[in-house]
């Protein structure tokens, strides 16, 4: 199978979550999805993002994005998990994780760990790394971010990003280094002055390859 790349088709799959069975593509629907991976459940970094995750949801919500983890772990795992959670993150977590014990999910979405020897299960079968994908409502791969199992994640910037590539799509412009949205955004090399002049009448010229301008986010 050809390794995902941005731009590539989300590939579809069914599993046990959870929230119940689902089949990936229906679950995300017209929204954009946040599919995510976690190492193992019960481990203290995993419990700090997972928490972390969770007190973002709503946010991720009002931008039509739905999250779901996953791990080798099993459905009754992360039931009993999910309450650890909530206890010491003072969550509320209700988005599914998958239970992918067979890895399956894992290896469709190459999320394995070939290169930490101790992220492994009681069997020595390697666990899933911190992989994060960012799917839009036509199953297309916009982010692939990961992060090794030592390391966790920033959520912030995960939104951060949902922010960066929804306002891409919407308004034509690329983001620079840091971008949150009210900033100045800038002017792709693809778009003319004079085209420019006409989609961004504010626009402002640094250099001839560097091009800011303002966005009216209340736009519809």
């Amino acid at each position: 199978m050809a390794p995902l790349r941005l731009g590539s088709t989300a590939p579809d799959f069914q599993a046990e979550t959870s929230n119940g069975k689902i089949s990936f593509h229906e679950y995300i629907g017209d929204s954009w999805a946040v599919l995510f991976s976690h190492p193992d459940d019960f481990t203290p970094v995993c419990t700090t993002e997972l928490g972390a995750f969770a007190k973002l949801e709503p946010e991720f919500t009002k931008r039509n994005v739905k999250l779901i983890g996953l791990s080798a772990n099993g459905t009754e795992s992360h039931k009993a998990w999910i309450k650890d959670i909530d206890e010491v993150t003072g969550s509320t977590l209700s988005f599914p994780i998958i239970a992918d014990p067979e890895r399956k999910v894992a290896t469709l979405y190459d999320m394995l760990d070939f290169q930490d020897a101790s992220n492994v299960d009681n069997k020595g079968l390697q666990l899933t790394i911190r992989s994060v994908f960012i799917i839009d409502p036509k199953k297309k791969v916009r982010l692939i971010i990961t992060y090794p199992a030592s390391v966790g994640r920033n959520s912030a910037e995960v939104l951060r990003v949902v922010d960066a590539l929804q306002t891409g799509d919407k308004h034509r412009v690329a983001t620079g280094i840091n971008w949150i949205p009210g900033d100045d955004a800038i002017v792709p090399v693809t778009i003319s002055n004079e085209e420019a002049k006409e989609l961004f009448p504010n626009f402002r010229i640094i250099k001839p390859y560097l091009r800011l301008t303002p966005l009216d986010l209340s736009e519809k």
